[in-house]
């Protein structure tokens, strides 16, 4: 059988401009970034403001396992149905991070005839756009050191100094350091560590902003620390932001690739999605509304995670109106959730089944209290059986109201999602779906933060209640007295389950989320809460992916994917 990378070398690459073509994009503004990549100039994106919007529809999913869901295969799959089909369609994705890429899970392209290509380079170092993340996160870290080692003017307290350096890779080494030792001339020593470059701030403020002044102005907000006072000081004190959206000019202007079947895709940013909101640039989504009629583009992880974070953060703060969403699950996932072992999932097992449909039932539901109309993507499997799919229809239909669409696009391609494209645009001709009026966020700006955090708890985890010490409870007061009060929250918990806990699977209500820590990301605006243990610094696994990537004696990359 051929392997994602082999199915992906045997496609030959339409050449950019005509990939843009597809869009009407003039060959004069997509920027050639190697074979079969590119950039669109942002002076051309902006002479379409005036154009109406197309639709947009999320592909998200059930809570990940190790079995797999395909959430990115079914949305590329998704993305060329609607092609073949007769709609005008651009795919929106993420940039993958080379710290999962080298770690845990190898490439993150699609996979079977549902891939974007050139998926190496996508994979690898793309367009440069992390690394420039990366260097403008990192200037700002170095000027925060020169600051205080040429008399530090503005009285940061060395102590409370919140800005933390990055890399684009797992280190689990560098989580915790001591900076500047080796004497004077090397400033004061104090304690540092470094983040992986999607949990950058500056990665989330990039994604969020409309434009380059937007982003000046964003960069320029974040807090990198506090005087003795406890008054906070900004990149902008420290006359940063100038210098750092020169090194991410370039970055912003948003990636075209295509899909296997040569289809428009933007590839742009990539922020965690368990630490800040897990969705593309809005640039890139905004460009592809007012190129295509339809925007297929999605949100990390399962729909507690990624959907919640997207409508309530990204749509929120870019005043986007989804028409649908697509939730994606496998019989291998469900039967997971319905507690069959990893090593026993290709069997037939609809008593277990039966049990993880709790799991789908809550993310459907979920999504329904968004205003958002949704359907099923069944991402098919070898070993699915008839029975299997015929009870997963039968109980959304049956008991959500919604309808449930075998996917075989990881082997057909476009052809294999036909089916889920023709129930994506029924969905989105329904009155409410077509002007976005049906589209609700689930709490008010001006709710308390704690009650923010308490309704997307009790709401979307099913939680009975949140809990959190003084010092939270008090840190929560002095953001609102801040004037901070109006950011939405932007949850960071494990993915794997609903609860804080990562084995328990399923759908479990009534437990309690504790709260460990409250950051502000003043720049991209929003609060983050942080719930159990999430790393920002993720580690190598065991036998990480990069024992297994090599080049070979042609010159091809294996190991990879």
């Amino acid at each position: 059988m051929k392997t994602d990378i082999d199915i992906a070398r045997a496609t030959k690459l339409v050449p950019i401009a005509e990939v843009g073509a597809k869009l009407g994009i003039p060959a004069d503004a997509v920027m050639p970034y190697g074979r079969g990549m590119g950039k669109i100039d942002p002076e051309y994106l902006a002479s379409l403001a005036d154009r109406p919007d197309g639709r947009l529809i999320l592909v998200t999913a059930i809570s990940p396992t190790p079995a797999g869901e395909g959430k990115t295969t079914t949305l590329i799959g998704l993305g060329d149905a609607l092609n073949r089909i007769g709609q005008r369609t651009a795919i929106c994705l993420r940039e993958p991070s080379l710290g999962p890429c080298f770690g845990m899970k190898g490439g993150a392209a699609g996979g079977g005839y549902s891939q974007v290509v050139p998926m190496e380079q996508i994979n690898l170092h793309f367009t440069g756009d992390f690394h420039a993340i990366t260097s403008a996160h990192n200037l700002l870290a170095a000027m925060i050191d020169n600051h205080v080692h040429w008399g530090n003017a503005l009285t940061l307290d060395r102590r409370r100094i919140t800005w933390r350096r990055v890399m684009d890779m797992n280190d689990r080494a560098l989580r915790s350091i001591i900076s500047s030792l080796g004497g004077a001339n090397n400033g004061y020593p104090r304690e540092d560590g470094f983040d992986i470059t999607v949990a950058s701030e500056v990665m989330a403020v990039f994604c969020l902003s409309k434009d380059l002044a937007d982003l000046e102005e964003r960069l320029g907000r974040m807090v990198i620390g506090y005087r003795r006072d406890k008054t906070a000081v900004t990149a902008a004190e420290l006359k940063a932001p100038g210098a750092m959206t020169v090194l991410l000019k370039d970055a912003l202007s948003p990636n075209l690739v295509q899909t296997l079947e040569g289809n428009p895709a933007f590839v742009h940013g990539g922020p965690f999605a368990n630490i800040a909101h897990g969705c593309n640039s809005v640039i890139a989504t905004r460009a592809g509304l007012k190129l295509a009629d339809y925007v297929v583009t999605e949100a990390g992880f399962g729909a507690d995670l990624g959907a919640e974070k997207f409508f309530d953060i990204k749509c929120r703060k870019a005043g986007l109106k989804p028409a649908a969403a697509v939730i994606v699950a496998t019989m291998r996932a469900l039967k997971m959730h319905g507690g069959v072992p990893k090593d026993q999932l290709e069997k037939e097992d609809l008593v277990a089944l039966k049990r993880g449909l709790a799991n789908l039932e809550r993310h459907v539901r979920n999504v329904a209290k968004f205003g958002v109309p949704a359907v099923v993507a069944i991402n098919t499997f070898p070993t699915d059986t008839d029975a299997e799919h015929e009870l997963v229809r039968h109980f959304c239909r049956d008991n959500l109201g919604v309808d449930a669409v075998v996917c075989r696009n990881w082997a057909d391609g476009g052809a294999g999602a036909e089916d889920l494209a023709r129930a994506v645009v029924t969905l989105t001709n329904t009155p409410a779906a077509l002007d976005g009026r049906g589209f609700r966020l689930l709490y008010p700006d001006d709710l308390s933060l704690w009650e923010k955090v308490r309704m997307v708890a009790t709401e979307i985890y099913h939680a009975g209640d949140i809990i959190a010490d003084k010092k939270i409870r008090d840190r929560f007061r002095e953001l609102e007295a801040e004037g901070y009060g109006h950011l939405p929250v932007c949850i960071a918990k494990t993915q794997y389950s609903f609860s804080t806990d990562p084995d328990l699977r399923n759908a479990p209500s009534g437990h309690t989320v504790p709260i460990r820590e409250v950051r502000l990301a003043a720049g991209a605006g929003f609060i983050v809460v942080i719930c159990g243990e999430i790393m920002t610094m993720p580690g190598l696994p065991r036998a990480p992916a990069a024992e297994r990537i090599h080049i070979d004696k042609d010159g091809l990359v294996q190991g990879l994917f």
